[in-house]
C-alpha cells in the first residue's frame, strides 16, 4: 500500500472538512429527508430521493477523509541531510534543450500541484529525485523521451 503523505496545513484542512462533514452537513440532509418524507409517497418522491443520494455521497466522503486521515503520515521539518525526501526543496537545472533551472516541492500526491512545483512523491519526477543528493545527475523517462537533470540544492 502506498502511503499517503500530508504537510500539517493540508492534515489540518482534511480535519476540518471533516469535521464540517459530520456536524453541519449531516444535520443539512437530515432536514432535508425528514422535509421530503413530510411531502408523502416516498416511492415518488424526487425530493426524497435526491436528499438520500446526498446523503450516501456525504458517508462516502466521511469515510475517505477518515481513512485518508487515519493512514497518512504527517511531512515533518528535518534537519538537512542533503538527501532527497518527501519534504525536500529541491533546486535542478535541465541538462536537455533548453537548459532552466527549476524548484521542486516533494509532497504527498494529495497536495501535488505542478503548476505551482509541488509534485508527488509518486510521481516520474518524485520518483527520480528522492533518495538523490546535491550534484547528482537524474534522468527521467517521460512520455517525450529521457529528461536529464542536474540537482544543484536540497533544503
Amino acid at each position: 500500500m502506498t502511503k499517503n503523505y500530508l504537510s500539517p496545513e493540508a492534515y489540518r484542512k482534511l480535519q476540518e472538512e471533516l469535521e464540517m462533514l459530520k456536524t453541519v452537513k449531516r444535520k443539512e440532509i437530515a432536514l432535508k429527508i425528514q422535509e421530503a418524507k413530510e411531502l408523502g409517497d416516498l416511492s415518488e418522491n424526487a425530493a426524497y430521493q435526491e436528499a438520500k443520494d446526498a446523503q450516501a455521497a456525504l458517508e462516502t466522503r466521511i469515510l475517505d477523509l477518515e481513512l485518508l486521515l487515519k493512514n497518512s503520515t504527517l511531512i515533518k521539518p528535518r534537519k538537512n541531510s542533503g538527501i532527497v525526501e518527501v519534504g525536500s526543496q529541491v533546486t535542478v537545472q535541465s541538462l536537455s534543450l533548453p537548459k532552466t533551472k527549476k524548484q521542486f516541492l516533494i509532497i504527498g500526491a494529495q497536495e501535488a500541484d505542478p503548476a505551482q512545483g509541488k509534485i508527488s512523491n509518486e510521481s516520474p519526477l518524485g520518483k527520480a529525485f528522492l533518495g538523490r543528493k546535491k550534484g547528482e545527475t537524474v534522468v527521467v523517462k517521460t512520455p517525450k523521451g529521457e529528461v536529464k537533470y542536474k540537482i544543484l540544492n536540497v533544503s
